[in-house]
């Protein structure tokens, strides 16, 4: 089975994202929108029990906090993807950082982490190109708090489904 840790912002956020994502996103109907921790990877039930294990013990350590959601951006040219990004993204890599050790450190990472919310992916480049020159010029302002995270399995349907929440205790 494959597992994911991800962390879902309030229903004004997923509900403006979503305006987006059923449109541009073809991942859509499998996920609600979220900010990615730890990419989906397949777990035996050994590594699984440890991660719960770590979940439990690292968000102990992290206190809630709020990020704001104030621009749409993209990564191209190294992906066709557009995104809400964060004013502040250093929080949220400190938390991904605390919780992304141990037993669940990642061991090869092909990019530099960017805390974001995808609404759109999987485009061409002329789609992509003018779905941003639209979006990049919109103001938004959400803020959303940052108070749980959530371990995430995949089911054989591809959906993916909450298997445990953890609350930031710091």
């Amino acid at each position: 089975m494959n597992y994911g840790i991800a962390v879902f912002p309030d229903k004004e956020v997923q509900h403006f994202a979503n305006n987006y994502r059923k449109r541009y996103d073809p991942h859509y109907s499998l996920i609600p929108p979220h900010l990615t921790i730890r990419e989906a990877e397949q777990w035996t039930e050994g590594k699984l029990e440890a991660a719960v294990a770590h979940l439990e013990r690292a968000t102990r350590q992290i206190a809630p906090f709020a990020v704001r959601f104030n621009r749409f951006s993209t990564f191209f040219p190294v992906s066709n993807v557009i995104y809400m990004a964060l004013e502040d993204p250093e929080p949220f890599r400190l938390m991904r950082d605390q919780i992304c050790r141990d037993v669940l450190e990642q061991q090869l990472m092909f990019y530099t982490y960017t805390p974001h919310l995808t609404v759109g992916q999987q485009m061409s480049s002329d789609e992509l190109h003018d779905v941003f020159a639209h979006l990049r010029k919109m103001d938004i302002d959400f803020t959303t708090p940052v108070d749980c995270v959530h371990l995430l399995r995949q089911n054989e349907n591809n959906v993916w489904k909450v298997l445990k929440t953890f609350f930031l205790r710091g």
